[in-house]
């Protein structure tokens, strides 16, 4: 029984409430606000579309070039790896030609050109 007059209690007390509230506020700019709102949620749910469109997009463009990347990432890596390997020769034979041939580099690691 007290649950049910605290339930009309609180009905009236909230019923009260809004026709005092009703009369603070201009119902003119509560449309307005209302509008605003259905503006806003009309150009959210515009860029919503947009951005989906965009991600499938995306996804398509990725899926489109993704082999070429890769092709060209292992195609990147093998010529790393082949100049390494030419630099390293080119060391090993800056090295013997410095132990076998006096002055054929000055002091900054440059070959001497011949006259």
């Amino acid at each position: 029984m007290s649950s049910e007059k605290e339930s009309e209690s609180r009905k009236l007390g909230s019923e009260e409430i809004s026709r005092e509230f009703k009369t603070l506020v201009n119902s003119s700019d509560l449309h307005y606000l209302n509008h605003l709102q259905h503006t806003i949620l009309g150009r959210l749910q515009d860029s919503n579309a947009v951005l989906s469109h965009f991600n499938d997009f995306s996804q398509h463009c990725f899926a489109e070039i993704s082999g070429d990347i890769a092709r060209n990432t292992r195609v990147l890596k093998s010529v790393k790896s082949d100049l390494d390997y030419i630099f390293q020769k080119l060391r090993e034979l800056a090295t013997v030609l410095l132990i076998n041939i006096k002055g054929a580099f000055n002091g900054d690691g440059h070959a001497v050109p011949s006259v």
